[in-house]
């Protein structure tokens, strides 16, 4: 983060801040069980949101292109994402607990993303072809309806857990109830597998205008993660069509794929050996 040009650093500081007040607020709102503070959460992210699209306006100018390949760069556009998706569904969701977790998400996103920023850099020219674009579009899209499917398995799971043992009230009006929430998983687990589809697609045409083997970028770490991902919420869908999966076993199926796309975006970046690389 303390690479970043002066003005990013200050950008950031601030959407970090914006992101915690939110986050507070979700707290509150939560121990209270109450509507008083939620009309302040939709002002500390849209503010959040504004200043991450100026950063990226600035990185832009920077590279002199579309901001999109550079982890950095991919990590502010999934929250700007996750934070508009969040201010959407916020009007049909009415639940106190929504605001209250999507805002604790998208805090950790933006605190992941202050550890990895750096000074952008020239791009390769395949960078801004319209393979690439899609690509970082198509996978942003479905990362970002993962989390939104991950989120809701873990209120399943939490739901569960509750009415289990007799703990009704921690769960009345908190949280959706269970039906809903199942079907809000399969929601984001068919979004993001048609996404991820999408993506996994533009990634091969990207590696033909590349002239590279096809093998070799399968055998790419962080594109393994992607595939194993992607053949977990497959095997959901499928096996759902035929009753075949208890609500519990496709909400932790749904965790596991969200934790190896998140190990393929972060982790693998971070401890190195990906060629998923397009800075010069």
């Amino acid at each position: 983060m303390l690479g970043l040009p002066i003005a990013e650093i200050v950008l950031l500081i601030f959407v970090i801040a914006f992101y915690l007040a939110a986050a507070i607020v979700g707290i509150l709102q939560l121990l209270t069980a109450g509507e008083k503070y939620k009309p302040l959460l939709p002002p500390f992210v849209s503010l959040a949101l504004i200043l991450e699209a100026v950063i990226l306006i600035f990185k832009a100018i920077a590279i002199r292109a579309v901001p999109l390949t550079g982890l950095f760069e991919s990590m502010i556009v999934l929250t700007i994402v996750f934070g508009l998706s969040y201010l959407y569904l916020s009007t049909a969701i009415q639940q106190v607990w929504f605001g209250s977790v999507m805002v604790w998400i998208i805090l950790a996103m933006i605190l992941m993303t202050a550890i990895i920023a750096e000074p952008a850099s020239e791009l390769h020219e395949v960078a801004t072809t319209p393979w690439a674009i899609a690509h970082g579009v198509t996978m942003l899209l479905g990362v970002a309806s993962i989390m939104f499917a991950t989120t809701s398995a873990f209120l399943y799971l939490l739901g569960s857990y509750q009415l289990k043992r007799k703990r009704i009230m921690q769960v009345l009006g908190r949280v959706p109830n269970i039906e809903k929430l199942e079907r809000m998983v399969l929601f984001g687990v068919r979004v993001g597998f048609v996404f991820i589809t999408l993506g996994v697609i533009s990634g091969m045409g990207l590696v033909m205008v590349l002239g590279t083997s096809i093998l070799g970028w399968l055998a790419d770490i962080k594109v393994i993660c992607i595939v194993a991902a992607w053949i977990l919420l497959g095997a959901i869908l499928v096996l759902n069509r035929f009753f075949l999966l208890k609500g519990k076993v496709k909400a932790y199926i749904t965790m596991i794929a969200f934790v190896l796309i998140l190990f393929a975006i972060l982790g693998v970046t971070i401890l190195g050996g990906t060629r998923h690389d397009f800075s010069l």
